[in-house]
């Protein structure tokens, strides 16, 4: 039977391949914009006769059918592996949870600590001439995914770019038990985050310490698009890119001519990444390129990896510091709003670089809804905030108002940099409590 017979043999409609789907199932969506469509459709219109379905995925782009049915909870839980806007809503409603992790050990999760996972099914692009399915944007842990899953679900979509990678990155038919052809919809778009002048602030301060021919990791938001503006428009050049998350920053850099990956110790010339999400552009510029390549998180991610990737750059968000240099990027107190993913492999990756440095960035204030504002660096950090890096893991601190560096600096160090780049209405009050947590000298007071 030749591959293009087999397609056949299990091509199937939505509502006939959801049938495979039982209350109390483990059920698989992969992430982002590879989440199903026509499948997530069918599965929500079989709610009445489904309870207790839990489902995985992470960074929804759009909410799926199945959480909109009625008495959701009744029916369907999403677990979330990183948390976007969206799903902070659904953990709220009570139909979210979040799945701690450190992204780069996703894949041996799958393989060794989680059971069981009953259905996967996730969109993809068309099969090619050898029979291949490609995850695309989305290569991540899908090959361990893959190889515990019990029943595997394909939907296709002409839409998905089909993205270069190694073996990992991709499935044949005779591994797959249903295909599904969807409709076609266009894919999810990540709206590109405006930066504002804070951002602008920071990237100015972080991009001078940029080198020629370092290699960059970029997080998402705000501050991480200004420095890949900044950089598009600058005299930076054999910029290489090795980063668990591929975003609209690096088209726009790639474009300009920035990135070459020349310099790079290993994939030399290419662009390394384990997932894609962002607009339409980044979709057509990773279609087919064979610059770019897609690749498991347990090697974009692992720490041994980065480390031999000279003057290796890592770029990535806080919601608040405190005074110890402990990091919170996952919540606001007992709000969850993010995930850890992949921050702490490339703090402590990048600093095991030759020449390399780590950024944790962040806006020194932030304003709540009634018109309040309030610091980013706290004495401590509030009750029930997660530490995503430990304070023995922070490189470089930027704000608005500075760049500092904790490695090697005592405790009154420490908290004399991280005062000096809080917003000034809140040094003096930091100053005391500084005093109060016997972590402040003093003789250094200016």
């Amino acid at each position: 039977m030749n591959v293009q017979q087999e397609y056949l043999k299990k091509l199937r409609t939505p509502e006939e391949a959801v049938k495979a789907v039982r209350s109390g199932d483990w059920v698989d969506y992969g992430w982002n914009a590879c989440a199903p469509h026509a499948l997530d459709k069918a599965l929500a219109a079989r709610y009445r006769e489904l309870h207790d379905v839990k489902v995985r995925g992470a960074v929804l782009m759009k909410l799926p059918a199945i959480l909109t049915v009625p008495d959701t909870a009744d029916h369907f839980i999403w677990n979330s592996w990183h948390m976007g806007g969206l799903e902070r809503m659904l953990v709220d409603e009570g139909i979210a949870y979040y799945i701690p992790l450190r992204y780069s050990e996703l894949p041996r999760y799958y393989r060794e600590h989680i059971e069981p996972i009953n259905v996967a099914m996730i969109q993809v692009a068309p099969m090619d001439e050898q029979g291949y399915f490609s995850y695309g944007l989305n290569a991540s842990h899908l090959q361990a995914l893959f190889e515990r899953t019990e029943t595997i679900i394909l939907e296709v979509n002409r839409n998905y770019p089909r993205c270069c990678g190694g073996d990992n990155t991709r499935i044949h038919i005779s591994r797959v038990d249903m295909v599904v052809e969807g409709g076609d919809p266009p894919l999810s778009q990540l709206p590109e985050a405006q930066p504002d002048e804070v951002d602008e602030a920071v990237a100015n301060l972080i991009v001078p310490r940029i080198r020629n021919g370092s290699c960059l990791q970029l997080g998402i938001g705000g501050m991480p698009n200004a420095v890949g503006t900044l950089i598009a428009k600058s005299d930076l050049h054999d910029l290489g890119v090795h980063s668990e998350m591929y975003v609209d920053a690096f088209v726009d850099m790639s474009l300009a001519g920035k990135i070459t990956g020349s310099k790079k110790n290993i994939d030399t010339g290419k662009q390394v990444y384990a997932f894609a999400a962002g607009g339409q552009k980044l979709y057509d510029y990773l279609h087919e390129n064979p610059d770019c390549l897609a690749q498991s998180v347990d090697y974009t991610n692992d720490a041994r990896i980065i480390s031999q990737i000279d003057n290796f750059v890592s770029i990535n968000n806080a919601v608040n510091i405190d005074l110890f240099g402990q990091v919170n990027a996952e919540s606001v107190g007992l709000r969850h709003i993010s995930g850890a993913g992949g921050q702490l492999d490339f703090a402590l990756g990048a600093y095991l670089s030759e020449g390399g440095k780590s950024f944790i960035c962040c806006s020194s204030t932030v304003t709540d809804r009634h018109g309040v504002k309030h610091s980013r660096i706290l004495p401590t950090l509030h009750t029930g905030s997660i530490v995503t890096d430990t304070r023995t893991n922070v490189h470089f601190l930027v704000t608005e108002y500075g760049v500092i560096n904790l490695k090697g600096a005592t405790t009154w160090e420490r908290a004399e940099r991280i005062i000096s780049i809080a917003h000034p209405d809140f040094r003096e009050p930091l100053i005391r409590d500084a005093e109060r947590m016997k972590i402040w000298r003093r003789s250094s007071r200016r």
